[in-house]
């Protein structure tokens, strides 16, 4: 056989182009399909694809549900929480007042003292009308849900391992949120 390659030369190789359509040779026969083609009743059909449009729209209409419910429950939450940024931007606020009340004596009576006082409790009952709560942490146990470990402290006998310490930063929730989580020391092994 590599014989018979042999002996052809490239000139009578045919040249072939690959912009040119290939040529197929029509055959003659027809293949008859109504042999292989069972006859279907138009009612039958009609029936299949009323069933397939019934499936169809069952379908959409449980999509179309689920979407409703899915954007009532995110309207829902957005108005809920729609207060929880004025709410953090007045917790540093609130914060700055208890620094400075803190530089202050207890006894001191002073128009700036109880000016500071009364600002930062209204802030505050302001703040708790809204939905915020301090979160309590000394003495807890640690949750890291609504805790940050700033630093840690050997364990001892008043502060068993997994325990608060100290608070650092007060934290807060906004209703069922962390609005800030509060920074402790906590006791470890």
């Amino acid at each position: 056989m590599s014989e018979e390659n042999e002996d052809i030369s490239l000139d009578e190789v045919p040249e072939s182009h690959d912009d040119e359509t290939p040529a197929f040779e029509e055959v003659d026969e027809q293949m008859d399909l109504s042999e292989h083609v069972e006859p279907v009743d138009p009612l039958e059909e009609a029936i299949q694809r009323a069933e397939k449009a019934e499936k169809e729209i069952a379908y959409k209409d449980a999509e179309i549900q689920n979407v409703r419910k899915r954007l009532m429950a995110e309207k829902s939450s957005l108005i809920q929480y729609g207060g929880m940024g004025l709410a953090r931007r007045m917790i540093p606020i609130l914060n700055d007042v208890d620094r400075a009340l803190s530089q202050v004596e207890d006894d001191d009576e002073s128009p700036v003292t109880q000016g500071l006082r009364l600002l930062r409790n209204k802030l505050w009952r302001e703040l708790e009308a809204d939905g915020i709560k301090s979160i309590e942490a000394k003495g807890q146990e640690f949750n890291p849900a609504t805790m940050e470990a700033i630093t840690t402290l050997p364990a001892s006998e008043q502060f068993p391992a997994g325990q608060v310490i100290d608070v650092l930063e007060p934290g807060y929730m906004y209703k069922e949120r962390v609005l800030r989580a509060a920074r402790v020391v906590v006791a470890t092994e």
